[in-house]
């Protein structure tokens, strides 16, 4: 197999906008299902990722390292941060009923597909993507017929009475 090797300024091109899209696919779902952090946020989160994972491995001359500490640095300070942003999207009503738990998710695993494209790791991406497109699409068919086997009462929180 051939490996088609990309001019430094292409390379950077290729997984920024990797990260934008893929950001964006999964942002889209959540727009879709009316949630306050959509297209844009994941998005924006997923290449922030990617950039912060691209001057990870670039010196400022351009020249990739493999510094695996300041990489996985990069990628602690990352996922922390990111939780501060998706907690912000989780609700809890004074019924006791959380929300935004699925977006909050979504925000994390963008922030991580971001890494993942600055680092280069295209397998990993394609992967990963797909099985967070069936968690999000296939998943609340699962959960419905879930419910409907389990007649589990959704007017009162999971945790109520305990």
């Amino acid at each position: 197999m051939k490996v088609i090797e990309l001019s430094g300024l292409a390379d950077m091109a290729l997984r920024l906008g990797a990260a934008l899209i893929i950001g964006g696919i999964l942002g889209l779902n959540r727009e879709i299902h009316g949630k306050p952090a959509g297209l844009r946020t994941h998005a924006l989160v997923c290449l922030g990722a990617a950039v912060a994972a691209l001057i990870s491995i670039h010196s400022p001359t351009g020249i990739m390292t493999g510094d695996a500490n300041a990489i996985s640095r990069v990628i602690q300070g990352i996922l922390t941060g990111i939780g501060f942003l998706g907690a912000g999207v989780i609700l809890r009503d004074p019924a006791g009923h959380i929300t935004g738990l699925t977006t909050a998710a979504t925000i994390w695993v963008c922030a991580v597909l971001g890494v993942v494209c600055g680092l280069g790791y295209w397998s990993i991406l394609i992967t990963a993507l797909a099985l967070a497109l069936i968690a999000l699409i296939v998943g609340k068919v699962v959960e419905r017929i879930a419910m409907r086997i389990f007649k589990r009462n959704q007017t009162e929180p999971p945790d109520h009475g305990v």
